[in-house]
């Protein structure tokens, strides 16, 4: 409000003289004579160099100042801690105090503060929802800090703000905010191992037979991957491959029958799989809520 204010004066005064001149020394008739020509003004130039660098100079304090009290290295009190790892391409979400690790999607409970501790496993990502906050690099070997708290119930998009490679575009961010009771539900349901549910196609065999278990952990079955998204509760989750597709059945299949299909040149490689193993994996996976 300060800079609009100050930017706002300066707007004023100049565009008011500028109306000013065209309205006092306008062209009457077809009279046109030559103004006086004038030829330096020490005082006049003095002024215009001196103001500026003076208003750019306060603003420059100012706006230092704001930055340095919103750059927080340590949580707001009360703050959800969040460390967020940008992945190409897709983003984990690891919530250390509440011990669980999910993907895709950050749920956040209305009006509390979250901090986010920012880095990435591979290239520069950065982490930016318009709505909610600046935009915040992810940078490897390095950890940088951005928090936010959004006041209100509702789904809040971004995506990565650094291109990362082919898939860029579709490295979306998915923030969930709602009330606390609703939060709490959701962190006790993440916090459970998968369900063990029996299938008739022998999904959870299937899976545990294929090279799925060399990327994704699902917790209580299977726990040595880690590259590639947390599977326990995918089917709490909207979307699939970092929001570029509604999570459907029909789109699981999709996805497994070919990746590229949904995220041209992903990381998740098409395994080749057979309709009956598609159709086993799909079975097993939707009970994963």
């Amino acid at each position: 409000m300060l800079v609009f204010g100050v930017i706002g004066i300066i707007f004023v005064i100049t565009q008011g003289a500028l109306v000013w001149s065209l309205i006092r020394y306008r062209a009457k008739g077809n009279e046109i004579t030559e103004p006086p020509q004038i030829y330096g003004s020490n005082p006049i130039e003095l002024a215009w160099t001196v103001i500026p660098i003076l208003i750019v100079f306060i603003l420059f304090l100012v706006t230092t100042r704001t930055i340095y009290s919103l750059d927080m290295q340590e949580p707001p009190e009360g703050a959800l801690r969040v460390k967020v790892t940008g992945h190409q391409w897709w983003w984990e979400f690891e919530y250390p105090d509440l011990d669980f690790v999910t993907a895709g999607e950050l749920h956040v409970p209305k009006g509390v503060p979250v901090f986010l501790d920012l880095r990435s496993a591979d290239v520069i990502h950065s982490f930016w929802v318009p709505r909610l906050s600046g935009k915040t690099d992810c940078i490897p070997n390095r950890e940088n800090h951005l928090w936010f708290q959004a006041d209100e119930i509702g789904t809040w998009y971004g995506q990565c703000a650094e291109f990362c490679g082919t898939q860029h575009a579709k490295m979306l961010i998915r923030v969930i905010s709602e009330e606390e009771s609703e939060f709490e539900a959701w962190v006790a349901n993440q916090k459970l191992d998968a369900p063990q549910v029996p299938t008739p196609l022998n999904g959870k065999e299937m899976f545990l037979s294929l090279a799925c278990v060399n990327c994704h952990n699902v917790n209580g079955i299977m726990m040595q991957g880690g590259f590639a998204p947390n599977l326990t509760h995918l089917m709490s989750r909207d979307t699939i491959a970092s929001g570029a597709a509604e999570n459907t059945p029909e789109n699981l299949k999709k996805w497994l029958r070919d990746p590229n299909s949904i995220k041209d040149e992903c990381r998740m490689p098409n395994m080749m799989l057979t309709e009956t193993q598609i159709d086993s994996l799909v079975e097993f996976l939707t009970t994963l809520k």
